[in-house]
């Protein structure tokens, strides 16, 4: 695994993916599905951290919250193994190098989003950060795509954020999944004949996302957008994943 450089990490960052273009032509479309798929979990791993610490974030009594790129980076990475059995501390070595290269360009994106956000999380006197699952991983999502060939993005059927709206592959799998019951595994599809990897992971609402999601519908939640209404269970969008399976 190639480990970023924390004198120059654009430097690392350039040479990495170099270095992962060049060796992806070689990987099989398997072992790119299960790139996505492990890509996927782990957006989905830091959006369950930030979950967790929303309280801590949104403590306006406290001023240093101690939610670090350093603290969010062990929390994140313990709860990728708790869903994959995968330490990235010390990836195993059947796990192929472009998909290390890029759980660690993610890793690194994401952490640059906890870290862009510190000043507003450490703020005393302000309840709502609006640093909350859905704008970490948007954040973490875009960092991630400008730098490599994967395109990463959530979204859903009702956007809040514009930039999150689904094109028309992603319009028609999530109206499918939204009249079928809960999936556990993510719809994962190759077309262009073969050229390009398609790959949602379904996300659900939890009680907690009915804070601001659930009833009374259209009453202006603490961020100011109107509740949409939603029940525990129910589709909430999805981690939506391109990858094409040639980067030459």
């Amino acid at each position: 695994m190639i480990v970023l450089s924390k004198a120059c990490p654009s430097l690392s960052l350039a040479f990495l993916l170099i270095w992962s273009q060049s060796v992806w032509a070689q990987t099989s479309h398997s072992e790119i599905e299960q790139t996505a798929e492990l890509l996927a979990t782990f957006l989905n791993a830091g959006r369950v951290v930030v979950e967790r610490n929303q309280s801590l974030i949104n403590d306006p009594g406290k001023a240093d919250k101690g939610f670090t790129p350093e603290v969010f980076e062990g929390l994140v990475i313990d709860e990728f193994f708790q869903r994959t059995h995968i330490n990235l501390k010390h990836p195993p070595s059947s796990l192929p190098s472009p998909t290390k290269d890029l759980l660690s360009m993610l890793l690194l994106a994401s952490k640059e989003a906890v870290a862009d956000a510190q000043l507003v999380i450490n703020q005393r006197g302000i309840g709502y950060k609006n640093f909350i699952p859905a704008s970490f991983g948007s954040q973490a999502a875009r960092k991630f795509s400008k730098r490599s060939k994967v395109t990463m993005k959530q979204t859903t059927l009702d956007p809040r954020n514009l930039k999150n709206a689904p094109d028309t592959y992603e319009e028609t799998v999530l109206k499918r999944l939204a009249n079928q019951p809960a999936l556990t595994t993510s719809i994962v599809e190759w077309i262009d004949g073969g050229r390009l990897l398609r790959t949602m992971m379904p996300i659900y609402y939890s009680e907690d996302c009915l804070t601001c999601h659930g009833n009374p519908k259209g009453i202006l939640d603490i961020s100011g957008y109107p509740r949409e209404g939603a029940q525990v269970g129910e589709l909430a969008g999805a981690i939506s994943i391109q990858i094409p399976s040639d980067h030459r």
